[in-house]
């Protein structure tokens, strides 16, 4: 390949931002400078919430702070060295939930966020704002502009918003479905389509399939652009060894009937010559008796190292997924 690679990750979560992060240090250690001009995220806001007057977007933050080098690693979400002070104020006059903790530095976030959706900007221009504070080697997108939260549905039938259900009741409250009300009217946000279109490969990150990367997918027009594109679509396992890596990816996706497997979670995105969205699928070495199930599937599986355990790792996979691209496994 000649020129810019056209890179299109779709991600959310923490294993979006460490893939993320992964993808652009392999483009550097490739030799590309300018990554901005090669990678494109298009983000998850299905985790989007209002709290305390201030709109909230945690997978745009998290995967904004891991671009930056900002983040709390160890965390998994917010900003490194934050502090609390605000929060504990907050908690003092009985505002917000005494659950769900908001670091003075990400507030700050949440407050210049809100300024400028007030003021009349769009989602998608408030994340070009924001992205200009930092280097960040990528050109960060919303799925949509819309607002469509992800609620939880109980068996009996009480919705919850997914932030409550997720880090308040650390998912132990059985779920029997997931919504996104308003969606089926939304639209993708400027640039998402066009991007795909106009891609050299599309990545599907290691994100939770259900809560991350299944709203993407369920914006109005991003999985026919994604089965229309002339990239090839590649997907990257979050399940490592028949476990999830972290977070409660197993409880979503038993709600939705889906075994927790790499082939399983493969068989849910399926394949592009049969109506699906994958051509090429990566799966953990932990999972290497599933490769020839994945490729029963019409998809082409291939067996890596899928932990991202150190900057060195992510990037390693990210090289695996861009190599992935190739039919013949060939550098891009």
């Amino acid at each position: 390949m000649t020129g810019t690679p056209r890179i299109v990750v779709l991600a959310g979560g923490v294993g979006g931002s460490r893939f993320a992060l992964g993808v652009r240090g392999a483009l550097r250690a490739r030799g590309l400078d300018d990554t901005a001009a090669a990678l494109t995220v298009v983000v998850n806001t299905g985790d989007d919430i209002w709290l305390s007057g201030v709109r909230l977007q945690p997978d745009v933050d998290s995967i904004t702070y891991a671009l930056a080098g900002v983040n709390d690693a160890e965390r998994g979400w917010g900003r490194r060295g934050d502090s609390e002070r605000v929060n504990h104020e907050l908690q003092e006059w009985g505002a917000g939930w005494p659950w769900f903790t908001l670091g003075d530095l990400d507030l700050g976030t949440h407050l210049a966020r809100t300024g400028w959706l007030r003021e009349g900007f769009t989602p998608t221009q408030v994340l070009e704002r924001m992205s200009r504070r930092w280097n960040l080697g990528a050109r960060l997108l919303p799925m949509t502009d819309a607002e469509v939260d992800t609620r939880v549905v109980l068996d009996d039938g009480t919705r919850l918003h997914f932030q409550e259900w997720w880090t308040r009741h650390r998912a132990t409250l059985a779920p029997v479905g997931f919504e996104n009300p308003g969606i089926d009217a939304a639209a993708p946000a400027p640039g998402v389509i066009e991007a795909i279109a106009g891609a050299d490969v599309v990545l599907l990150a290691p994100s939770n399939p259900v809560v991350s990367i299944g709203p993407i997918l369920a914006v109005p027009g991003i999985r026919e652009a994604l089965r229309a594109t002339a990239a090839p679509v590649v997907g990257v396992s979050p399940i490592i060894g028949g476990k999830v890596v972290r977070g409660m990816a197993d409880v979503c996706l038993t709600a939705i009937g889906v075994e927790t497997s790499a082939s399983a979670v493969a068989a849910l995105y399926g394949a592009r010559p049969n109506g699906g969205l994958l051509d090429a699928w990566l799966i953990a070495e932990e999972d290497e008796a599933l490769a020839d199930e994945v490729a029963g599937l019409g998809i082409r599986s291939l067996v890596r190292p899928l932990w991202m355990t150190d900057a060195a790792r992510q990037t390693a996979l990210g090289e695996a997924a861009l190599v992935a691209a190739s039919p013949r496994e060939r550098a891009l």
